[in-house]
């Protein structure tokens, strides 16, 4: 802006403008509001308190600078002196006494009072949003992920916890004493979910409990110093969490920047205003390919090239020089609040519109990317109006496919799984069902783990062809057996291909024959009933299955696991023998997506992920406990119950009363095998067994 106003000095010596104007300074505001008078051409007094107020102004001929503090008599002695066209008012919204003063000097005065107001106050914390109700902060909830510290009572939880998308994500910071825990448990809070604890609390307790339950947002009332407000706020800060506030933000009556500025051009009779283009910022989120420049797609050259601000990791901006700046930013969570404090420096301005931001994003942006996730946030942002911007994305050639052309492979008929910074389960099976695959990875260490696994699960026979540092001069495409794998030792980025000879196919059916799994002295669901059980689970994609009680082998568990390598069982089994047994299974058939929890249910339950479904093989008369544990953490789930005896049945018929439940289907089962006896064949029945299945409707 600065050379801008210098530019303009030249002609605006000619055109001043006679009506001062008097502004009192205290923000960012009033010393904007300077630069846009002395822009146009109009010459005024800026007021400030103190010697650092006037080393940040800008120098410039129109502009004339009162250093000092002045009470109300004072003020009213200067203002007397000259013939100002207006007085505006542009202190800090806490000045109370500097604005009193400056009402009262101008009360007898016929010149025009003018408040600027602040939009956003600076002692306000940033990442704190206000809410009128504790349901409207609740319906905002729903919207986040992660951990929430609810601190506002035991009185208003019933409001948080009547949601099904928050309930388990609360932790509850509640008076320690029996009606507040009594709320809690009735509410279906319970267990280390309460923090019952007497306030109020310094910003280092805060802070440990924030560490501690790793939460994601705070919510709190407005309830001031007395109620160790500003420690939480503090402590949340420091943890980089939002802040969600039940109570009113603190406002101020006046006009806005833009409003103000409309008043003085009726006043001096000329523009203040600039011609305002619509967005802030065109923000671009490019795709990089491998991360050598010969790999760039021309449009991503280009972009870059045109960057006025250029974001990325580091590794991946060092070479390029934007107009304006590059910051290392690659997460959301740093680029939003970097762009609108961008946008809050001169949003009061809007001189600087249409600046290009080139977000850099390595491979192919929609190709496993964060950019994708980056452009829905950044789309909320634009649509609620906290960033003016647009947003776009240009494709970048992955590493998968860069790889494929080197090799002369095809990717349209391969497996394409990443083991970059997340954890991917069954990696044995999925390669052992898979012709071909392609591996996204982290580094050596990466590709040494693929060895291990390979090696391990007898894949000896599988070929790995590493790409290392693809499009860089250094580039090689390795060869590789598993052990060869398990000896790289060359640090660097690694995408690799893995032929597989001996494919067998993803089995499309469940149903393992009784005589593949290891088995002792403990019982095994059989197999007619376990395929005709899983079934009737109806399990998805993504479900997150418990088999409760009775697991035995772990037939269920490992039939549940094998229909997906995205599903998650957790085998909940009390008996020593039985847990060793089915972890021998879960080694046997390479199921890496079942954990085993020693426990008797429903112990063991309330710290596992919340499930989408449940078997239960056996309940030792806890039925009732089991199922209200399961209501508890998820009450639109579905359920499958085994029973062999009449009794258990009628628990279960009794229990059944207690939820509301839809779908419900009671089967009774009988399988004969046939047995050899001499030259006869005859069949002989296995016990009975009842299926009872049902969906939680609650």
């Amino acid at each position: 802006m600065e050379s801008w106003l210098q530019s303009e000095v030249i002609t605006l010596k000619e055109t001043r403008i006679s009506n001062d104007i008097i502004i009192f300074a205290g923000t960012t505001e009033g010393r904007t509001l300077s630069e846009y008078l002395a822009a146009a051409g109009i010459a005024h007094t800026i007021c400030v308190a103190t010697e650092y107020g006037e080393l940040v102004l800008k120098e410039h001929p129109l502009v004339t600078v009162h250093r000092g503090r002045m009470d109300e008599e004072a003020m009213r002695e200067y203002l007397k002196q000259k013939a100002f066209a207006a007085v505006v008012d542009a202190t800090h919204p806490y000045a109370t006494a500097v604005t009193a003063n400056i009402r009262a000097a101008v009360k007898d005065l016929t010149i025009p009072y003018l408040r600027l107001k602040r939009e956003i106050l600076e002692e306000e914390e940033t990442g704190v949003c206000y809410f009128e109700s504790n349901e409207a902060c609740a319906k905002a909830l729903e919207q986040t992920k992660g951990n929430i510290l609810l601190t506002t009572g035991s009185k208003e939880l019933s409001v948080y916890a009547s949601s099904e998308k928050i309930k388990n994500r609360l932790y509850v910071r509640v008076l320690p004493g029996l009606e507040s825990l009594h709320i809690c448990m009735e509410q279906g809070i319970s267990g280390k979910h309460i923090i019952a604890l007497q306030g109020p609390f310094s910003e280092e307790m805060n802070t440990a409990i924030l560490h501690q339950y790793q939460i994601q947002c705070m919510v709190t009332k407005k309830s001031g110093r007395a109620g160790g407000y500003e420690e939480k706020i503090k402590a949340a800060k420091k943890a980089g969490i939002p802040v969600y506030v039940i109570g009113q933000k603190k406002t101020e009556t006046g006009d806005t920047f833009t409003e103000v500025c409309k008043k003085l051009e009726v006043i001096c009779g000329c523009k203040i205003l600039p011609q305002q283009s619509k967005n802030r910022f065109e923000i671009i989120l490019a795709g990089v390919g491998m991360g050598s420049r010969e790999s760039l797609t021309n449009e991503v050259e280009q972009a870059i090239r045109q960057a006025d601000i250029l974001l990325g990791a580091k590794r991946m901006i060092a070479s390029y020089q934007p107009k304006l700046e590059k910051k290392p930013y690659y997460r959301t969570e740093q680029i939003i609040p970097y762009l609108e404090e961008m946008q809050k420096d001169v949003e009061v301005s809007e001189i600087v519109t249409g600046q290009k931001v080139v977000v850099l994003f390595s491979g192919d942006s929609g190709f496993y990317s964060g950019a994708a996730s980056m452009y829905r946030a950044l789309q909320e942002e634009i649509s609620a109006g906290r960033l003016q911007a647009s947003v776009r994305i240009l494709s970048g050639i992955s590493s998968v496919a860069y790889l494929a052309a080197c090799i002369g492979e095809s990717y349209q008929d391969a497996a394409v799984y990443s083991m970059h910074g997340k954890e991917l389960l069954n990696l044995a099976e999925r390669i052992r069902n898979s012709e071909k695959t392609f591996l996204l990875m982290s580094g050596v260490s990466d590709v040494q783990r693929l060895g291990e696994i390979l090696d391990r699960a007898g894949l000896e026979s599988c070929r790995i062809y590493a790409g290392y540092q693809l499009s860089y001069p250094e580039q090689e495409i390795l060869e590789l057996t598993p052990k060869e794998c398990l000896a790289l030792q060359k640090e660097g980025l690694y995408t690799c291909f893995i032929k597989n000879p001996s494919a067998a196919g993803k089995r499309l059916t469940h149903g393992r024959a009784d005589t593949e799994f290891l088995r002792d002295r403990v019982p095994m669901t059989k197999e007619e009933i376990r395929i005709l059980s899983v079934a009737k689970l109806q399990l998805t994609e993504d479900a997150i299955v418990y088999d409760v009680g009775g697991s035995g082998t772990g037939s269920i568990a490992v039939e549940a696991a094998g229909l997906s390598n995205d599903i998650r069982v957790f085998a909940i089994e009390k008996k020593e023998e039985a847990a060793a047994l089915i972890g021998k299974n879960k080694e046997h058939f390479g199921l890496e997506n079942i954990e085993i929890i020693k426990a008797d249910a429903p112990d063991g339950l309330e710290t596992l992920l919340k499930p989408t479904h449940a078997f239960i093989g056996g309940s030792s008369r806890r039925m009732n406990e089991i199922l209200s544990v399961l209501y508890q953490k998820n009450p639109k789930m579905r359920i499958v119950i085994n029973a062999i005896s009449l009794e258990t049945i009628c628990e279960i018929k009794e229990v059944l009363s207690d939820y509301p439940i839809e779908n419900e289907e009671l089967i009774q089962l009988q399988v004969s095998r046939a047995r050899v006896a001499g030259s006869y064949h005859l069949m002989q029945a296995e016990n009975q067994v009842w299926i009872c299945a049902f969906d939680f409707c609650g």
